[in-house]
């Protein structure tokens, strides 16, 4: 997948995942041009463009704009960047099995989070867990802006090495190292990053996100080992059903903990991961082109039904809504 994204968007729906997928330029490129400088600050573009993009904004256009994937992550278990610009809500309460990792650069953010309303302003980070629910909207009149990078734990465990993924109490941190390897991989949205520059910011990310954090007590030891291997059995095993007494004895680690040691080094469940991994595949296959029905047959859904179920508790839109948001007809798709 390549380029740039987002037309408008209707309120009340999800987030990043309205994304994906080769497109010409966004509404946000068009008008202002890429972004290359420190988040916060205004695309280099000439007045009038700016002027036209503060336009769009003041008329309550809403856009997202997807960061070109870097060939290191384009499959499914990678990363996502993205910039967008909600005037009013943005998106309803869902769920992802990723890091929301990111910066408002213009208003404020509100979203609930953990029982409650929390509220993103520029210089800070905003640190959502995997798996936590939420929703987003903007906390003015003004709309907000923001940018965001989505990261599969399996990424940061490469650098946190099997200890449990760091938490941030609240969503929100004002912690200077955060900020700055956060600027490392949002600061340069019109391309890809290539695969040393992302390894690198990621590694940054993940230490500043466990320092952050603050240290965190295990109850029992983990056994990243066993984790990993059934990590690495359920990405073998999309395409049919895969009990946890089969993980288990392929990990080599009673099941309980298998369960327990999965959800504190990945951040979710294996049966979760596994949906989650096949939703990717889906989106991939009907991106591609492929009918809805013919994408969940070969993503290891029971039918489509079942797989529109799992996308919308996923990603709080319909799959055929989101290619819709994509500019991709959905009619030979549904």
């Amino acid at each position: 997948m390549s380029g740039s994204e987002r037309v408008s968007v209707s309120d009340g729906v999800s987030e990043s995942e309205r994304l994906a997928g080769p497109e010409p330029m966004s509404i946000r490129e068009r008008l202002t041009g890429p972004t290359d400088g420190p988040p916060g600050t205004a695309a280099p573009a000439p007045a009038r463009a700016a002027a036209a993009a503060a336009s769009v904004e003041k008329q309550g256009v809403d856009w997202i704009y997807r960061s070109p994937p870097s060939a290191a992550t384009a499959g499914a278990g990678g990363i996502e960047r993205i910039e967008a610009f909600f005037h009013g809500a943005g998106y309803a309460m869902h769920r992802h099995d990723t890091y929301a990792i990111g910066r408002t650069l213009a208003g404020v953010q509100s979203f609930r989070y953990r029982g409650s309303m929390r509220h993103s302003v520029p210089g800070g980070t905003m640190v959502l867990h995997p798996d936590e629910p939420h929703d987003g909207q903007a906390g003015t009149g003004e709309g907000f802006r923001y940018r965001m990078i989505y990261v599969d734990p399996a990424l940061f465990q490469q650098a946190l090495g099997g200890q449990p993924l760091p938490f941030v109490k609240g969503g929100l941190s004002n912690d200077p190292r955060l900020f700055a390897a956060t600027h490392n991989v949002l600061s340069s949205m019109d391309r890809a990053m290539n695969p040393l520059e992302q390894d690198d910011g990621l590694y940054e990310l993940a230490m500043a996100l466990h320092a952050a954090a603050g240290a965190r007590a295990t109850r029992r030891p983990v056994d990243f080992g066993a984790a990993r291997r059934a990590r690495e059995y359920l990405l073998a095993s999309l395409e049919r059903a895969v009990t946890l007494d089969e993980l288990a004895a392929a990990a080599g680690r009673d099941r309980w903990s298998l369960s327990h040691d999965f959800r504190a080094l990945f951040g979710t469940s294996p049966h979760r991961y596994l949906t989650m991994r096949r939703l990717d595949r889906v989106r991939q296959l009907a991106l591609a082109g492929m009918p809805l029905a013919d994408a969940s047959a070969a993503s290891g859904f029971a039918d489509q039904s079942h797989m529109t179920r799992h996308f919308k508790r996923a990603w709080g839109v319909a799959p055929a809504q989101w290619l819709g948001m994509l500019g991709i007809s959905s009619r030979d798709r549904s």
